[in-house]
């Protein structure tokens, strides 16, 4: 009776690629591999004594060199890029992405009275409010001509 050897076992691969695989091969959707992994930068924002407040979620960050934030034109707008370098027993594993998200301030934000602070990976950003009145919304006619 003859042995036959059987081939040996190859790690399987799905005959489907990983999602965010997907975009490696358009160089010009390569920007939005990192929003569509793990690493999307989550906002909070609410109204809290008289300031608009905006809270991301953005850990392992160096806030004075990885972050910039702007303001105009009533939208805020932040930006944060991420790098990591992991090293362990002869192998090296980097992580980076880029991030921006913006929001629409309130119509009574005070842009020049803004304010960012960092703890424990969460990024807060004040914007006060105003006390002069709002105007008030304004409605236009359509006029017809015939």
């Amino acid at each position: 009776m003859t042995k036959t050897k059987l081939p040996e076992r190859h790690r399987q691969r799905s005959l489907l690629p990983e999602f965010s695989e997907l975009f490696t091969g358009f160089p010009g959707w390569a920007d939005l591999r990192p929003t569509l992994e793990h690493r999307v930068m989550r906002l909070e924002d609410e109204m809290e004594d008289g300031h608009y407040v905006v809270r991301a979620e953005i850990p392992g960050i160096d806030p004075a060199k990885d972050v910039d934030i702007t303001v105009r034109d009533g939208r805020l707008t932040i930006k944060a890029e991420r790098s990591e370098k992991k090293e362990t027993k002869g192998r090296s594993e980097f992580s980076y992405g880029s991030f921006v998200r913006s929001v629409s301030l309130p119509a009574s934000a005070d842009e020049d009275d803004i304010k960012a602070t960092y703890d424990k990976g969460i990024l807060t950003v004040s914007v006060a409010l105003s006390k002069e009145a709002v105007p008030a919304e304004k409605h236009i006619p359509v006029q017809t001509t015939s």
